[in-house]
């Protein structure tokens, strides 16, 4: 049958038998070893260079709450509530964490970067940032990174009348944008992860199963590799939707199968798309598949040290339109941006989109996605994560060689 033969070549390419859930999985082992998280002496070069920005930008300190940012700077997570927890670090001097009174013990356990740590009650956690800059000589002028809420950011301009509110958005993005070998491996490591993951669940489709039990297995088959991670599935006419349908879905012989997820380590973020077909592929899928695969290679060739990042996302788009769709963001086409940065957000700056002048330099991850969406048919997308070298981009990896192969053999 058509269906078993697709199934087979599947799972001869991830190595696995084609059946449900768990014979599919025993052959996952956790692939937790070797995982070496980012260093307390990474973060504080972190630090310096933020300093190093601040001052290059007139900027006397940066205030931060819980989040990918104060994250990358200090090791802390914390969940964002009504009570406000910020992380200060001025341009001179030693950072402070103002944490509320209730949670100081907990917060005590979870700062393990920098010993000032103030505590605030009834009098509210405003005053408390305003003395730490004043403490620390920090100036008039303020950066706010950007998940500050814009409650904590209202309370302390009102607090300090007179005051210059800037964003941090060259202090922390000028940090985050350029990754470390450290930070490059921790990505390479979750993209190892999800492309085990999705080898092992590819080999689990079957006639009339549901996006939402495929969605499961991938729950499953991340457990089973020892992580969490998130997927978005989409079969038939609704891969032309480029971020899933609402929809129920039941894969049938012939549709489109598109599977978009990641999963984290140490807090950095993979994220992989593959499209492929259940049963053999008409001439017109495999069509569109090979123009998209082609767009994608457009985009990994243009990224170079030195070009601008819209030029990156021009080269994807003008094969696609090239071959008759668009122009521009029109569908059926490419109707978003080529790419985004990836670190230890899914999405962060800076972004490979028209408009956007940001020059590629050494360090920068990006996804290379360029979509092709055909509302009523189906729609195609291949996404492979890339980081900037020196002699350009390099895949974090392989590529899907067909739309019947969606990983290669071997």
């Amino acid at each position: 049958m058509k269906r078993r033969t697709f199934i087979g070549a599947v799972a001869a390419a991830a190595g696995v038998a084609a059946a449900q859930p768990p014979d599919a999985f025993k052959n996952l082992r956790p692939m937790t070893d070797g995982v070496r998280p980012i260093t307390d002496d990474e973060r504080r070069a972190r630090m310096k260079k933020a300093r190093q920005l601040m001052r290059a930008n007139q900027i006397g300190a940066i205030v931060l709450e819980g989040g990918s940012s104060m994250y990358y700077f200090t090791g802390t997570r914390w969940t964002a509530s009504d009570r406000t927890f910020a992380f200060v670090l001025p341009e001179k001097g030693e950072p402070a964490w103002i944490v509320p009174q209730a949670d100081q013990a907990r917060a005590q356990q979870a700062i393990h970067m920098g010993g000032d740590v103030r505590a605030w009650a009834d009098e509210g956690p405003y005053q408390k940032i305003v003395q730490v800059l004043k403490d620390r000589a920090a100036g008039s002028t303020i950066g706010i990174e950007e998940r500050v809420r814009f409650a904590v950011f209202d309370g302390l301009r009102k607090a300090l009348p007179g005051a210059e509110f800037v964003s941090a958005d060259p202090v922390t993005v000028g940090c985050r944008v350029i990754k470390s070998p450290a930070e490059i491996a921790l990505m390479q490591h979750a993209n190892d992860v999800t492309i085990a993951c999705y080898k092992a669940v590819f080999a689990t489709l079957r006639e009339g199963m549901t996006s939402g039990e495929l969605n499961n297995n991938v729950d499953a088959a991340y457990r089973a590799l020892g992580y969490r991670g998130d997927a978005l599935v989409i079969f038939g006419k609704y891969t032309a939707f480029p971020h899933g349908s609402t929809q129920p879905q039941q894969l049938r012989e012939g549709d489109m199968v598109l599977v978009d997820d990641g999963c984290t380590v140490e807090g950095y973020q993979s994220d992989i798309t593959r499209t492929t077909v259940f049963g053999k592929p008409t001439a017109r899928q495999r069509e569109i598949w090979n123009l998209e695969r082609k767009a994608q290679d457009a985009a990994l060739a243009a990224a170079q040290v030195g070009a601008t990042c819209e030029s990156v996302d021009a080269a994807a788009r003008r094969v696609i339109t090239d071959a008759g769709f668009g122009p521009g963001y029109k569908v059926p086409g490419l109707p978003h941006r080529t790419g985004h940065g990836i670190g230890l957000d899914g999405h962060e700056w800076t972004y490979l989109v028209r408009g956007n002048q940001t020059r590629l330099a050494p360090g920068m991850c990006f996804s290379n996605e360029p979509t092709i969406a055909i509302c009523g048919e189906f729609g195609v997308r291949l996404e492979d994560c890339m980081y900037i070298t020196g002699s350009g981009a390099r895949l974090f990896t392989r590529q899907s060689p067909a739309i019947d192969q969606p990983f290669g053999f071997g």
